[in-house]
């Protein structure tokens, strides 16, 4: 089967200590993408990459990708970021600029696991007068003030970890430089998500929630949360296929909700990319146990438990 000629331009930022992590999330979209798919990905870096480092990544996805490296190392000062993000979160405020010679691009945070046909999404979506596409959270009760306070409606704050972008209404608007004035604050909980929200609210595109499906997502806790902006419909949706985004504890570090859909996918990864990461050894003797009958049923029958007796007593 012939390529499809138009390049899926996807942008990942990260820093080098997740090399492993981003690789993860390359392989994801490649495995649920068509083969014929033909992606250009851009990577954004804090630094740059060893030269080894690239040609391990440019062999993953062999004649379906091409890779190109930006690095971004002191591009961005002055701006606001907050200590438990990397500078490399805030860099997607840049890509109008950044790439001139794109019309949309897709931006994807390299803590995802994609479970769906990104490169389908991009072309049949139409982003038409609007900024971007992205998938809104659901609005905790704990998170209203924070709402209240960058002036966003409840259920109409995206997560920026996975957004399709309209880079040529964003370069006509100048939407780069105003991204970076917002950004020249420090009441800011999110610092480049709640830029995006605040100057591009009324001209995002709500995608299915199974495009990126964060942590509360996946909890039954918070079903009842997730069902005042969803549907019944698309919680199963985000069950049976949701895109994991490990907003929160990270896979390769601690047992976190479908952390087994990482390791999965880390260990089909060329033994050459798992050795350039560390990973928590006893966690992955975890996922082995875990990708048997027996051990899955042992490990959901106490996280069921545990979450029956937690929930109880609060």
């Amino acid at each position: 089967m012939n390529k499809i000629d138009t390049k899926i331009p996807l942008v990942i930022a990260f820093t080098p200590n997740y090399f492993v992590p981003a690789s993860v999330c390359i392989l994801s979209v490649l495995e649920h993408a068509e083969s014929r798919d033909y992606f250009h990905i851009i990577c954004l870096l804090t630094e740059p990459l060893s030269d080894q480092m690239q040609r391990k990544l440019e062999r993953l996805g062999g004649d379906r990708v091409q890779y190109s490296f930006i690095n971004l190392e002191g591009k961005l000062t002055g701006i606001y970021v907050d200590e438990k993000y990397t500078i490399a979160a805030s860099y997607r405020l840049l890509l109008s600029d950044l790439l001139p010679e794109y019309e949309k691009v897709m931006y994807i945070d390299c803590d995802i696991v994609v479970r769906n046909n990104l490169a389908k999404l991009f072309r049949e979506t139409n982003l038409g007068d609007n900024y971007l596409a992205g998938v809104y959270e659901a609005t905790l009760d704990f998170q209203l003030s924070h709402m209240d306070s960058i002036g966003c409606k409840p259920g109409f704050y995206i997560n920026s970890g996975f957004l399709i972008m309209n880079l040529e209404l964003l370069r006509a608007d100048n939407m780069t430089v105003k991204f970076i004035a917002a950004s020249n604050s420090d009441h800011l909980e999110f610092p480049d998500q709640d830029v995006l929200n605040q100057l591009c609210q009324g001209r995002i595109i709500g995608l299915p929630p199974f495009y990126n499906s964060i942590r509360t997502f996946f909890l039954p806790q918070y079903k009842s949360a997730f069902l005042r902006y969803y549907t019944e419909e698309d919680w199963n949706a985000v069950q049976e296929h949701g895109t994991i985004h490990y907003t929160g504890s990270k896979p390769w570090d601690v047992f976190t909700v479908k952390f087994e859909h990482w390791w999965r996918f880390y260990k089909t990864l060329p033994l050459e990319i798992r050795q350039e990461g560390v990973v928590n050894g006893k966690i992955y003797q975890l996922f082995k146990v875990y990708d048997t009958f027996m051990g899955r049923w042992l490990i959901n029958t106490a996280q069921v438990l545990y979450r029956t007796l937690k929930y109880k007593q609060n």
